[in-house]
């Protein structure tokens, strides 16, 4: 049994809220840079070159790419033979707020989402996962709510056929328009329960852009691109940069589908201890 301490967690996700607000993912760049090469119109061309300038900007000046530094959302993936000396939870929430303070990010988040009030360091969101091994991985989602406000989940009738899922997949995608700032990669959660095609949906924003993917994705993203909304909604031919889809099992009477949008500054970092 492999001995972890919280300190040394604290300490990791305090360094990954630096990486994921600082420095925009390798592939979600690359992704962008292929949008731009590709795009005809001058006017979309301009703002897919202020994106990629923005993260640049944002990467050599230790800036935060985004203004709305999101609601943080941990996925912890535990090793079942580590063992974690101290308590798991206080050391991740611990570690963003320290993060957030020591890096000058905004906190979003308000401690009662009804009464709502003023934003405090209030627990971020986390999902942890039991799997083979003695390290655990921790990846950091600053999720913005620009997007997150977009996120839909549908209970289909188990004889839906893959028409109607394509369907509401393309439809909120526009319905978030340009209202979550474009050009998304487009996260689709398939199975399981309600709340467990929503978590897929998030967790499928994780997944690399490689311009590969299942027939699916490919159908998919093809259809999105073809709606004309754009980079910022100003048309052009990238709506969306990817469209990834994580599926479970699920029960014989139902088919629960879930979306879950993310804008151009798609933002993650992960350790590995």
């Amino acid at each position: 049994m492999r001995r972890i301490s919280a300190l040394k967690i604290k300490t990791a996700v305090t360094e990954l809220t630096r990486r994921a607000n600082f420095f925009l993912r390798k592939d979600v760049l690359a992704g962008l840079r292929k949008a731009y090469s590709g795009e005809k119109n001058k006017r979309v061309k301009n703002i897919l070159k202020a994106i990629l300038d923005n993260a640049a900007i944002a990467a050599k000046e230790k800036l935060a790419i985004c203004q709305d530094t999101g609601m943080p959302v941990v996925f912890a993936e535990i090793g079942q033979e580590a063992s974690i000396v101290g308590d798991l939870k206080a050391a991740i929430n611990k570690g963003v707020e320290e993060g957030y303070k020591k890096y000058c990010l905004r906190n979003s988040i308000i401690g009662d989402p009804l009464a709502r009030g003023k934003s405090g360091f209030s627990p971020c969101v986390i999902h942890a996962d039991i799997v083979k091994g003695d390290k655990i991985k921790l990846t950091l989602l600053p999720k913005g709510f620009g997007c997150e406000n977009k996120s839909q989940t549908k209970m289909f009738r188990p004889t839906a056929g893959i028409e109607e899922v394509k369907k509401f997949i393309i439809d909120a995608v526009k319905s978030a328009g340009p209202d979550a700032c474009p050009p998304y990669v487009v996260g689709v959660g398939i199975g399981g329960t309600a709340d467990y095609a929503a978590l897929l949906a998030k967790k499928a924003l994780l997944r690399k852009i490689s311009g590969k993917g299942l027939q699916l994705e490919r159908e998919l993203l093809k259809q999105i691109n073809k709606t004309g909304i754009g980079p910022m909604g100003l048309g052009g031919a990238s709506t969306a940069l990817a469209v990834h889809i994580e599926s479970y099992p699920t029960h014989i009477a139902g088919l629960p589908v879930a979306v879950n949008i993310s804008c151009h500054a798609l933002r993650s970092a992960s350790v590995v201890l």
